[in-house]
């Protein structure tokens, strides 16, 4: 399981804009960094170089075991890395159930893991609908079923609290906290402040 995640000298660009350059981050086990910044600074792009959708232009990023041991950035991102983006990336046409049965499977499901998503996300009453006939919250919750269904050391989140009212940003708050207590470590790209404890990181978009 990976422990920590490291980020030294990042540059990004897009297209002739470079998002930023230099980029120092270090992340240990247990803990929760909260990326902010204005529209166009970088978040996202800095979430999906992570997990290693786009290359840096400069830098590395790497990931290490408990015992600081580097681990293979392709093998930790394969086993370790759960991605969940500013959109759900569901399948409108299947039945909330099998979604989350394809999700959780294609991702590595746990014995258990299912069951604790339908339980922690009070799904079962969404089971049987199809995924297009669910709220924006609906299916925000069935997205982040696969975290628990499937469980991996780091969570990268895209906004994954913005279709979500405040009982529910709680819930989601003590799944990220309980996931942090065993170890997990999350980066979130966020307009508004996490429901738990995490160290800030603000992005400033540059030309």
């Amino acid at each position: 399981m990976i422990s920590a995640l490291t980020i030294a000298g990042l540059t990004l660009a897009r297209g002739e804009r470079t998002l930023f350059r230099g980029l120092d981050l270090a992340l240990g086990a247990g803990e929760a960094l909260a990326l902010t910044g204005a529209n166009g600074a970088g978040k996202t792009s800095l979430l999906r170089a992570i997990a290693g959708f786009i290359r840096p232009d400069a830098g590395e990023i790497a990931f290490a075991d408990a015992d600081a041991n580097a681990v293979e950035a392709s093998e930790a991102r394969a086993h370790q890395v759960h991605m969940l983006g500013h959109l759900d990336g569901l399948k409108g046409g299947r039945l909330a159930r099998d979604e989350l049965m394809f999700q959780s499977q294609w991702l590595g499901r746990s014995h258990d893991g299912i069951d604790e998503a339908i339980e922690t996300l009070r799904l079962k009453p969404l089971l049987d609908l199809e995924v297009r006939k669910l709220s924006a919250g609906q299916r925000r919750r069935l997205a982040l079923a696969r975290l628990i269904g499937s469980p991996r050391a780091l969570w990268l989140l895209d906004e994954p609290l913005s279709p979500l009212d405040g009982g529910w940003r709680e819930a989601v708050g003590a799944m990220m906290a309980r996931h942090l207590a065993g170890g997990g470590l999350i980066v979130a790209a966020v307009h508004d402040p996490l429901p738990i404890a995490a160290r800030g990181f603000e992005l400033g978009a540059r030309s």
